[in-house]
């Protein structure tokens, strides 16, 4: 980072990855801050600006030692696990006069969630910081740190009489296991069933009515008229439900009906072509319904618009992986349990294959991992009539 990019930062203003502090006073403070970004998406905390305003005040050199072996203390020892950030000194000219600023980089961590010696967890809200009480909230730090998977967690109140046992013996004559095992101990086996109530996974693929305890797990389907989601006019709508392969047929059966189907050189008294490639559709889909965040309590959305196709499932992509790195293929699975039924029972291949098929098949996709909003968010232009 130069001087020019220092000042365009503070001249933005304080944000929710970028704070100001013009001296350190109160380590616990600047430990609550350091351990707020390494739980949201890193950010870095400048020294020598006043806090809201955006002063540049600079400090001294020898503020400037004392504050670098202050940070390495709060570092190394008010914050658990151990976070690790660097320091930077950028000098900046103001009024002819040279000010140094210092500035912390705190990158997103990897051992959520990070706790301050009382044991406090801290997430940035906007440009302030607030302590985590809620249960899903701390789970899904626990999540992103690779330390939990929400899809392997026990569903309170189900039993062994909510399984959809057809459903399950699909599940086996499709992985060629003829086990003459009690009923019982076949659940246990494949982890639908543990401590005598459904895994999450298990509700979500075997269970006979998975929204009886997971209302929100379900597709919102909407055919706009227009192109504004505000719009109050839609040709069809739908709240899908069931498992995610009944939920998959549902939604291509949505898609089937609210999009156009056009002659593309084949003859007359031929079945039409779907305008948008249905493999594309396909692997979206089962992205959408396999690697959503289970942690969220919200429904994935599929909106048809006059000029686009949105396909919105809560959470965005896990741990480190951006766009670029989907494009090429890399994958980090967020419900393994998930993932594991669906590879078998779907069309899903479950090797990070599937975003490079949807954009082969349909070029012109385009993908938005929305930090803020916490969303994954697919868009398909629909071809001009």
């Amino acid at each position: 980072m130069d001087a020019l990019e220092l000042l365009n930062i503070i001249t933005r203003g304080e944000t929710s990855k970028v704070q100001f502090k013009e001296i350190l006073t109160n380590q616990d403070s600047i430990a609550a801050e350091f351990i707020a970004m390494a739980n949201s998406h890193g950010g870095i905390v400048i020294f020598g600006v006043t806090d809201k305003t955006g002063v540049i005040k600079g400090l001294t050199d020898d503020q400037i030692r004392d504050y670098n072996q202050k940070i390495g203390n709060i570092a190394s020892n008010l914050i658990k696990p151990q976070l690790y950030v660097t320091t930077d000194v950028i000098s900046i000219t103001i009024d002819t006069a040279i000010q140094n600023i210092l500035v912390v980089f705190v990158n997103e961590g990897v051992a959520k969630p990070y706790k301050d010696n009382q044991g406090r967890i801290w997430i940035k809200q906007g440009s302030d910081k607030r302590i985590v009480t809620d249960n899903n909230e701390q789970i899904r730090l626990f999540q992103q740190s690779g330390m939990v998977y929400v899809d392997e967690m026990i569903i309170p109140n189900t039993s062994i009489a909510d399984i959809d046992e057809k459903k399950v013996m699909d599940y086996l004559d499709k992985i060629g296991d003829d086990t003459d095992l009690p009923s019982e101990q076949i659940y246990k086996n494949i982890n639908l069933l543990r401590n005598d109530c459904l895994t999450l996974g298990g509700l979500m693929f075997f269970a006979q009515n998975p929204q009886n305890y997971r209302s929100a797990f379900c597709v919102k389907a909407i055919s706009f008229i227009g192109n504004d989601i505000e719009g109050t006019e839609y040709r069809d709508s739908e709240d899908i439900d069931g498992s995610i392969p009944e939920m998959f047929e549902k939604c291509m059966s949505f898609f089937n009906r609210n999009l156009r189907h056009t002659q593309q050189g084949q003859n007359f008294n031929s079945t039409g072509i779907l305008e948008v490639s249905p493999i594309a559709l396909e692997e979206l889909l089962q992205n959408a319904l396999t690697h959503r965040d289970y942690s969220r309590n919200s429904p994935v959305c599929l909106f048809i618009f006059d000029n686009r196709i949105e396909l919105i499932s809560p959470g965005r992509l896990p741990n480190s992986l951006t766009i670029d790195n989907i494009k090429m293929g890399n994958a980090v699975v967020r419900n393994p349990l998930i993932v594991s039924y669906a590879s078998k029972i779907m069309k899903y291949r479950g090797i990070g294959s599937g975003i490079r098929r949807a954009i082969k098949e349909q070029p012109n996709i385009e993908l938005i991992n929305d930090i803020e909003s916490e969303q994954f968010k697919v868009v398909i232009p629909r071809p001009i009539q």
